[in-house]
């Protein structure tokens, strides 16, 4: 494993801060969001894979459930933002997808996949305050359980 990669995030760290591009070019900053929202971060592999599809579409769909939960969701990738847009556009994605094209943020949360150079698929939930309250690392290609989502962010309140 590389030796810039970090140990792999866990409950009750701080949140490594870092400002990225949206599908829209602009920029998005995670502590922009402390004292405000809890913040869900839904790492991916890649725009287009048939997972990654299924999955984010999930996200939109229950996307109003989870501003409910004063949550902010964003799903995360090692892909441009052109790609970003494109996909989220043929997807008609109502979340932001932000690009991580350098590798930083997947590797500041110890969340890079080497042999894909992408980020593992992964989802943290960052509450109010800053902290890791909830993180799940699964499978590459292993869906994401929404609902199990929910219920973490539930518990934040």
């Amino acid at each position: 494993m590389s030796s810039d990669v970090a140990a792999e995030i866990k409950v009750g760290d701080i949140a490594p801060d870092f400002t990225l591009k949206d599908q829209d070019q602009n920029d998005i900053t995670l502590s922009a969001f402390q004292g405000k929202k809890n913040v869900v971060l839904a790492f991916y592999p890649l725009d287009w894979s048939p997972v990654c599809t299924g999955e984010n579409k999930c996200l939109t769909d229950d996307f109003p459930t989870f501003g409910e939960g004063n949550a902010e969701v964003f799903g995360i990738s090692t892909d441009s933002f052109f790609s970003h847009k494109a996909w989220a556009e043929s997807l008609d994605l109502k979340h932001q997808l932000l690009a991580d094209m350098h590798r930083t943020v997947s590797k500041a949360y110890g969340l890079y996949f080497e042999p894909l150079n992408c980020s593992k698929r992964a989802t943290v939930i960052v509450d109010k305050g800053g902290k890791v309250a909830y993180v799940k690392v699964q499978d590459i290609k292993t869906a994401r359980d929404d609902k199990e989502i929910l219920e973490a962010l539930n518990q934040l309140g």
